[in-house]
């Protein structure tokens, strides 16, 4: 459906905005604002299997509600087993009759990443989508178990080389990268992935992290489109989770009264994996909504900067 042209105005006004387009202003406006993209069909995943990581709270766990809601059969990837549960339990008697299958995995760590992924497709044999959700801030420079750089390793190493390993259970189907309107302030820094340049500060490395995933959306895009395999990055927008209190308890201080509960900074993500026919592949998405990749001249990267980094992440998450 078209967008009236009133809409789309008043929609880049809030997006430019940030404080009102970002926050649960923007969805209640755009939700009543002519043109809002359609909420898919009830049902619209029966039978299907999703797998969500990063499930045992906040954004995770409201888009395994939402995607349960439509009948999906949602695989909770945790790291944590026993809060695993526990949200699983609450989710199950918000919705009785949804089937949630708990499953462990560290994203972040590629042998428990291949581990995974191996148990998984030969039990899986055709999965919908993924949804790779989970994420980190730690407070002081961290490495993975392989040597990367940890947030990098969590938002894009680890999704990358465990979609790669799930290609053929997912085939035909959908991949959403859980970004973050930070990336919007950060360069594509392919000449330090490992962030070893500069004093290290841990807002900066996850929004370079979700920069990256902006940048190789693209390109991951067209090398799986050969399985039809179509590839979104989303933006939340701000959402009360517990990783923002955890992470930026300041920032939530100032901002709790506008933030998103977890079902509206998930909403786009369940739109992303239920409506049809599906979204455009490599695209960023806000509000059900693509977004322009840079908000501003300075992050966009050369040509040679962008190969840099397809070439690293390429030998970084094993990609044959």
């Amino acid at each position: 459906m078209e967008r009236p042209a009133v809409t789309r105005a008043l929609d880049t006004v809030l997006d430019r905005s940030v404080v009102l387009g970002y926050t649960r202003v923007g969805l209640a406006v755009r939700r009543a604002l002519p043109g809002w993209p359609a909420d898919p069909v009830p049902g619209a995943l029966d039978g299907r299997h999703v797998l969500v990581t990063g499930a045992s709270s906040g954004l995770g766990a409201a888009a395994v509600e939402g995607l349960a809601g439509l009948g999906a059969t949602v695989h909770m990837l945790v790291r944590d087993e026993a809060k695993g549960a526990r949200v699983r339990e609450e989710i199950l008697r918000r919705v009785p009759r949804a089937t949630l299958l708990l499953r462990r995995c560290d994203v972040g760590d590629l042998d428990d990443v291949r581990r995974f992924t191996r148990a998984f497709a030969a039990e899986v044999p055709a999965l919908h989508a993924v949804v790779h959700n989970a994420g980190v801030m730690p407070p002081e420079r961290t490495a993975s178990p392989q040597g990367h750089e940890l947030s990098m390793a969590v938002h894009l190493v680890g999704p990358v080389a465990m979609t790669e390993a799930l290609r053929e259970p997912l085939r035909g189907g959908r991949v959403v990268l859980v970004s973050s309107g930070g990336a919007h302030g950060q360069r594509l820094a392919a000449d330090d992935p490992a962030y070893e340049t500069g004093t290290y500060s841990p807002v900066t490395a996850y929004a370079r992290a979700k920069r990256w995933q902006l940048e190789m959306a693209p390109l991951l895009a067209d090398r799986w489109a050969a399985d039809r395999i179509t590839v979104a990055t989303m933006h939340p927008g701000w959402a009360d989770t517990p990783g923002l209190a955890a992470s930026m308890p300041r920032f939530r201080t100032v901002t709790r009264p506008l933030l998103r509960d977890d079902a509206g900074g998930a909403d786009t993500t369940v739109w992303l994996i239920a409506t049809e026919p599906p979204p455009p592949s490599g695209r960023f998405w806000h509000d059900r909504v693509e977004r322009p990749l840079h908000a501003v001249r300075r992050t966009r990267p050369s040509d040679a900067a962008r190969e840099t980094a397809w070439a690293w992440l390429r030998e970084a998450a094993g990609l044959p």
